[in-house]
């Protein structure tokens, strides 16, 4: 993967990988399934909840950054650019 200046806006979320028993895991995924959600989208609004109640004021506002970044990331049309055949030879 190429880095990415930081000058240049990043193009992606970053993932952060958490250590979670299986059990948990595939129980969790039936859970929001039945809530209409997916982990991802609970697990967020989780730590939004998080920072709303506990944060300061400059927590607060690095939320509605990221708040921003999200609803500009979703609003995009045709979601990720496909990928060349031949990059990956």
């Amino acid at each position: 993967m190429a880095e990415q200046s930081a000058a240049a806006p990043k193009r992606h979320t970053t993932p952060r990988p958490i250590r979670v028993p299986d059990p948990l895991w595939q129980a969790y995924g039936r859970v929001c399934e039945q809530l209409g959600t997916d982990r991802t989208n609970d697990v967020l609004d989780h730590m939004r909840a998080r920072v709303l109640e506990h944060g300061t004021d400059e927590d607060k506002a690095d939320l509605e950054k990221a708040d921003l970044e999200l609803a500009e990331r979703r609003s995009r049309k045709g979601g990720r650019p496909k990928q060349d055949p031949a990059a990956g030879a």
